[in-house]
């Protein structure tokens, strides 16, 4: 269910701001949609598994919050981000 420690290695690698950094805005958001993804995928396949749903929806939350934090301190870094993720905003 959860991503694997060598894909969230790999997102980390991609989107991080400098060596070592897991914190940056940028990658919190990658890894939230990775998990975000996956969760979705779960539940087309198990729709009644509510407790993975209120997961789905405090995550996708935190992604929100985190975009926003993002557009009102640089929006140029929130508009490459949003490209290479490819979300609808």
């Amino acid at each position: 269910m959860a991503l694997s420690q060598e894909r969230k290695d790999e997102i980390i690698k991609k989107f991080a701001r400098h060596e070592g950094d897991t914190g940056s805005v940028e990658v919190q958001v990658a890894v939230l949609t990775a998990d975000i993804n996956d969760l979705n995928d779960h539940m087309k396949a198990n729709k009644h598994d509510y407790s993975s749903q209120r997961g789905l929806m405090k995550k996708i939350g935190h992604r929100r919050n985190l975009l926003r934090y993002l557009k009102d301190n640089d929006v140029e870094r929130y508009r490459n981000l949003i490209q290479e993720l490819g979300l609808r905003r």
